[in-house]
């Protein structure tokens, strides 16, 4: 019962800082923490009583089946293993970064505020934990729609332009996976006279080479829509400007994660052949994404969007290292996905914190900030240079696994996409100089950073700096899942 207790708390709680409001406008901030700190101690129990689930393979240590719609197959299924775990820590850490950093910028509904933020949070826990692809699809619903709400309510001054794009580029793309799903449910039941959208049961379809290719794309496409890839990355920026900062915390740290994750756990594994042969294209991508985004994070004068860029360029390299298919690229594609989440969120917290005491996001109106705010400058710095993949920070660690693991696959896309080694230093130092550094603005006495503020960025710090010097714990968890995945699409390690 632990798992479906791990989506069911999030959810109650979101309703309870909903309603919560009505006593206290400051009540709804502190449920949201309570509710995270429950999540948290919930979400250590799986992990600590872990053991072998039968009829699943076993890296799975933890399930639960409950009947759905039995007719069509669709049953409440939901397990975790190494990746889903990891993944959830992630998202519960920066449910805690997100409600600190929206403690002071949230002005009004406070409660519904919180409530989009936690279902946001279930919504993407769900996505981790179900093994139903119908399921699956319901939880990738209910991560969206809150994100929505976010961005459209609590956002910046363009907000309602840039919440209809998300919803657009999301909702076209989830339909095209729906399709792609119920296709496969389809061809299954042709084979067996069985209806299951059950993933361990997909997974021993027997698809021709071409239809097989054509489903295999239909997933691609909506995960690389949220992963974001080039050229379905457009409503990224526009998001992540607009949105308040603990929406771009959930958004840049956690569901960017949700299409890396889609790639990893049902495009490779379910349609082995057709991974293989689409590889070669997806490496491209891969790799033009990482480059051509690190070209544009240099070009921006707004904060958030510069950001921005720099995470569709750090989602290029682990799409790079998914279709790589070999074990060591994976460890890496893993490793940025949680490193990413860490140094992206902080440095939009920051952003947001810039924001709030300067009431710009514009670099050419701060300038001169490091004399008057000297721990936040310090700790964008700090951040800055774990973006850019700085020796002993959990991003280098990820980037230099998947170019390892690329190179013996590709070494002219893997020689090519090093080049965004040269490219981060650039923006990320441009960042700091036009932010930081530079000719003072005129400015009134600003508050720096506070206890709230330093103790968030500095448990950020921390797990950076842990994910960089000790990164075997990570890879402990995550190899029995990326082994089984690889075994799942019969790819042998190179």
């Amino acid at each position: 019962m632990i798992l479906p207790m791990l989506i069911g708390v999030l959810l109650l709680g979101g309703f309870a800082a909903w309603f919560s409001e009505r006593w206290s406008p400051i009540a709804p901030r502190w449920v949201a923490i309570v509710t995270l700190t429950v999540e948290a101690l919930l979400l250590v129990l799986p992990y600590a009583v872990a053991e072998h689930v039968d009829g699943l393979p076993s890296a799975w240590f933890a399930d639960f089946y409950g009947p759905w719609i039995p007719r069509f197959g669709i049953g409440f299924h939901l397990a975790m293993d190494g990746l889903s775990l990891l993944l959830i820590t992630l998202t519960v850490l920066l449910g805690f970064m997100a409600v600190s950093s929206s403690w002071t910028e949230i002005k009004d509904r406070h409660g519904f505020f919180f409530f989009n933020l936690l279902a946001c949070l279930a919504g993407t826990v769900g996505v981790f934990l179900a093994v139903d692809l119908f399921l699956f699809f319901f939880f990738w619903e209910l991560m969206i729609t809150p994100m929505y709400f976010l961005i459209s309510i609590w956002g910046h001054e363009n907000r309602t332009g840039a919440a209809i794009k998300f919803f657009i580029f999301t909702q076209v793309s989830g339909l095209l996976m729906l399709l792609a799903i119920i296709t496969l449910v389809l061809l299954h039941y042709n084979s067996t006279g069985i209806y299951s959208f059950d993933y361990f049961e997909l997974l021993n379809t027997v698809l021709e080479a071409h239809v097989a290719f054509w489903l295999m794309l239909g997933f691609f496409i909506a995960f690389t829509v949220k992963l974001p890839m080039v050229p379905f990355h457009t409503w990224l920026p526009d998001a992540h400007t607009q949105a308040p900062t603990g929406g771009s915390v959930i958004l840049a740290g956690v569901m960017l994660k949700a299409g890396a994750y889609g790639l990893l756990r049902f495009v490779i594994p379910l349609f082995p052949d057709a991974a293989h042969q689409f590889a070669p294209v997806a490496m491209t991508l891969g790799a033009v994404s990482a480059l051509y985004a690190a070209v544009m994070a240099f070009a921006q004068s707004d904060l958030k969007r510069l950001i921005a860029y720099t995470s569709v360029s750090h989602m290029g390299f682990i799409l790079l290292g998914l279709f790589s298919l070999n074990l060591l690229a994976l460890q890496g594609a893993v490793i940025t996905m949680l490193a990413h989440g860490i140094s992206a969120a902080a440095l939009f917290m920051i952003a947001g914190a810039l924001q709030e005491r300067l009431h710009t996001r514009e670099m050419g109106s701060m300038g001169g900030l490091w004399p008057a705010l000297p721990r936040l400058s310090a700790l964008a710095l700090f951040f800055a240079v774990a973006s850019l993949g700085l020796p002993g920070l959990g991003n280098f660690m990820g980037e230099f696994l998947v170019l390892q693991g690329a190179f013996g696959v590709n070494m002219l896309l893997a020689s090519v996409t090093t080049l965004v080694l040269i490219l981060a230093p650039v923006y990320a130092l441009i960042m700091i100089q036009k932010a930081f550094y530079g000719p003072p603005s005129q400015h009134s006495p600003l508050p720096d950073v506070g206890r709230r503020e330093w103790a968030s960025l500095g448990l950020l710090v921390l797990a950076s700096a842990w994910l960089g010097l000790s990164p075997q714990t990570v890879l402990d968890v995550s190899v029995p899942v990326l082994k089984q995945e690889m075994q799942n699409s019969m790819v042998m390690e190179r």
